[in-house]
């Protein structure tokens, strides 16, 4: 290997190194990571675009999301039917940056123009998390729409009570709004990760509040395995 060959890669190597690194002190900028935040403030280009995508097989539409958020949402439904009689249904899972920018359009144009108004529920295009394709908005049969009515079903309360055993969180719940940017979404369930939703359904706060303590706690992991060597 010649001289120009080891030091490329010996960069491509460090590159690596340090990229794994800050992935690992700030998940919340990973990508492809399950603690990717994507809101108001942390926006996502229209480039964007998850490195895979597969239809869960779930009763329902738009069902497609991340391989690894697909069979915990398979998982879900099938425990939810099988504890409680009820059947789940996917209504809306990943959305393109195109096709947020033209439901948001939409919102828009039937609320006449009211910006305040479009925001209440739906996201401007890079600010929503269907984007990351770990999200889906849950429906119960009969019973498909997306409003608050969802949480007094039955397949609601077990999905607000249980979502964490399958690494999902209820993102955007009541009295977080102020924190989150968005009005409370019964429906709309975010998968993280079984370890991550239990810590996150045991703080019982926002994913925006919990994740700058997880962060300390992996900067300091960080600092001590550095001490160590």
């Amino acid at each position: 290997m010649s001289l120009l060959q080891s030091l490329l890669s010996l960069s491509a190597a460090g590159l690596l190194m340090v990229t794994s690194t800050l992935n690992t002190a700030a998940p919340q900028h990973d990508a492809e990571g399950y603690l990717f935040l994507v809101n108001r403030q942390w926006m996502v280009s229209e480039a964007f675009v998850p490195a895979s995508l597969r239809e869960a097989e779930v009763p329902g539409s738009v069902r497609r999301l991340r391989p690894e958020a697909a069979a915990a949402l398979e998982e879900m439904f099938a425990a939810c039917l099988e504890e409680t009689g009820k059947t789940l249904i996917s209504v809306s899972g990943y959305r393109s940056y195109g096709s947020q920018k033209n439901i948001y359009a939409r919102k828009l144009k039937n609320v006449h123009g009211d910006v305040a108004k479009a925001q209440e529920y739906v996201a401007p295009p890079g600010t929503s998390e269907h984007n990351t394709g770990l999200v889906m908005d849950v429906g119960q049969k009969n019973n498909p729409h997306l409003n608050e009515r969802f949480r007094d079903t039955e397949g609601g309360i077990w999905c607000r009570e249980n979502c964490w055993r399958f690494g999902f969180i209820l993102r955007y719940d009541e009295g977080w709004e102020d924190i989150t940017g968005y009005s409370f979404e019964p429906w709309h369930f975010r998968y993280v990760g079984k370890e991550n939703a239990k810590r996150i359904h045991e703080a019982n706060v926002p994913l925006e509040s919990w994740l700058p303590g997880y962060r300390a706690e992996i900067m300091l992991d960080l600092l001590k395995g550095t001490a160590d060597e």
